[in-house]
């Protein structure tokens, strides 16, 4: 089974929830950003991640506007279920950008990054990556994995919404990236059931096909 879930940012005792007991071996989470547990490579973190690679189940996350670039890019690339990778851990995968993966007979599209809401404060910082913002590259190389696949997919797991849906949401979009005016195209181009992404910190459904995720775990079934 594949679940899907809202940021984590390296907060350990969401993994303790009782909706996550259920998870059982061969079963996928997949986070929509802002994992959080790669952030200063410290002893302690290192230690958090070893206990999570203890879990039965496969934690696959797609990367937020909180991580820390440095140390995700560090780990290798590989290929999972037809689509590249980072691997953290045993069981701990980072899902790259723009990439399709074919999980459990389901076709989908992932496509991580964003603007940081504190991108005043930490832009001068050493705690902030330029690379969190998706690059004019990265959207390319998204096109050409959506047209391979027909531009059809089962579901699109995104970090940031679709700027269009801000006012539902009821929410900013504090800095327009080009990212934003792609994922416009993807709804109009695209043919895919559900569209779920965690920015927002929100737990909400948006007729007919977006899904905000925080601390919700839906089923891709």
């Amino acid at each position: 089974m594949i679940y899907v879930t809202g940021d984590t940012h390296g907060d350990l005792s969401r993994f303790k929830d009782s909706a996550l007991k259920k998870l059982k071996k061969g079963d996928i989470l997949i986070i929509c950003g802002d994992f959080g547990f790669i952030w200063d490579g410290s002893k302690r973190e290192k230690s958090v991640l070893k206990k999570l690679e203890e879990k039965d189940y496969t934690i696959a996350f797609i990367d937020g506007c909180h991580e820390n670039f440095d140390i995700l890019e560090s780990y290798p690339v590989t290929e999972w279920n037809g689509g590249s990778v980072h691997m953290v851990g045993r069981n701990i995968i980072h899902l790259m950008r723009g990439q399709v993966y074919d999980i459990e007979g389901k076709r989908i599209f992932t496509f991580g990054g964003g603007h940081s809401q504190d991108y005043d404060f930490r832009r001068d910082s050493d705690n902030w990556w330029e690379r969190e913002q998706p690059t004019h590259a990265e959207i390319i190389d998204a096109i050409s994995n959506l047209n391979e696949v027909s531009n059809e997919v089962d579901y699109i797991i995104t970090h940031e919404p679709p700027a269009s849906l801000k006012d539902c949401l009821g929410v900013d979009v504090f800095q327009r990236l080009e990212v934003h005016a792609f994922f416009e195209d993807i709804i109009k181009m695209c043919s895919y059931k559900k569209w779920f992404f965690g920015k927002c910190h929100i737990d909400k459904h948006i007729p007919l096909k977006f899904y905000a995720v925080f601390n919700s775990l839906m089923t891709l079934n």
